[in-house]
């Protein structure tokens, strides 16, 4: 049970990472193409990585209440959350964005606690906050020179995506109990591709394909191939542990941007950075290592 719970941990550490990691590929070629259409393209290319694995399992029957269920996660968790998210960036910086996605962690522990599915403990609590403003400092020294406009609606845009992830995050885990995760993650990132490809039609994509260099395109496909496999890390890690654990390593996404970017896309590295990965980890060890038995 122990072994169990250090490996769904250590999955979702590497989900956090890999959200780091396509942020900043994402970077790479966002203006080159809509946010729609790069969306699209992500989730049609992992939902094609995971059919292999779901023709594995391809006994699994759900309920058919269960599988709309399912498919209604899957598009909140990456349509609607995306649009917010893209909708979002219009108004304030992405670093901005990025310190109000990391309160994720939080909504989900608070949520969590309101549905009775954990205990509110105060060292869960200290270590969620700690790694919340790790971020901060991390990310503080950019928000400094901030000039974005529109900064509310665009708060209020990105707290309400967090806000989505945070209550799928919750909601998945009674279908992560019934079923195997991959067929689960397979038909919720089926349904978020046939809800995107309205918005990615808008702006043009099956009308003119996009013009994006080798390197664009490589983007592309990692940003693809690592978001089916860091999806099915999260639901694993999600069935066999408790939500709040899991999304709490969400944190590691903008520090690992901040690296990457530093090293790929020539970004500055600060001290205020080094602090604020130090806080990370810190809330982390604190958020995790609280025992299983406070899960109901």
């Amino acid at each position: 049970m122990r072994r169990t719970e250090t490996l769904a941990l250590m999955a979702a550490a590497a989900t956090g990472v890999q959200v780091g990691a396509a942020l900043v590929a994402s970077r790479f070629v966002i203006h080159d193409i809509g946010p729609a259409s790069l969306a699209f393209l992500r989730y049609a290319i992992a939902v094609f990585c995971l059919i292999p694995f779901v023709l594995m399992s391809a006994r699994t029957r759900f309920v058919p209440r269960d599988l709309l269920a399912v498919m209604g996660l899957g598009i909140v968790q990456f349509g609607i959350l995306i649009a917010l998210l893209n909708l979002g960036l219009q108004f304030i910086s992405s670093t901005r964005a990025a310190l109000l996605f990391s309160t994720f962690p939080l909504m989900t522990m608070v949520i969590a606690a309101l549905l009775g599915r954990e205990r509110l403990s105060a060292m869960k609590t200290v270590g969620v906050t700690l790694t919340v403003i790790g971020v901060g400092i991390a990310l503080g020294e950019r928000l400094l020179t901030d000039n974005a406009t529109g900064e509310w609606i665009g708060a209020l845009l990105v707290l309400a995506a967090a806000l989505c992830g945070a209550v799928c995050s919750v909601l998945y885990r009674p279908y992560l109990s019934r079923y195997p995760t991959l067929p689960v993650g397979a038909w919720a990132m089926l349904a978020s591709v046939v809800f995107l490809s309205g918005p990615a039609g808008m702006e043009g994509l099956f009308t003119q394909w996009p013009d994006l260099k080798p390197q664009g395109w490589m983007a592309v496909l990692f940003i693809g191939f690592s978001s089916g496999i860091g999806y099915v890390l999260w639901l694993w890690a999600l069935k066999h542990t408790t939500p709040t654990r899991v999304t709490v390593f969400l944190s590691l996404s903008p520090i690992t941007a901040s690296l990457l970017g530093a090293l790929i896309l020539n970004e500055t590295f600060t001290l205020g950075i080094l602090v604020g990965l130090i806080g990370v980890v810190s809330g982390l060890w604190l958020a995790t290592r609280t025992s299983p038995m406070e899960t109901r």
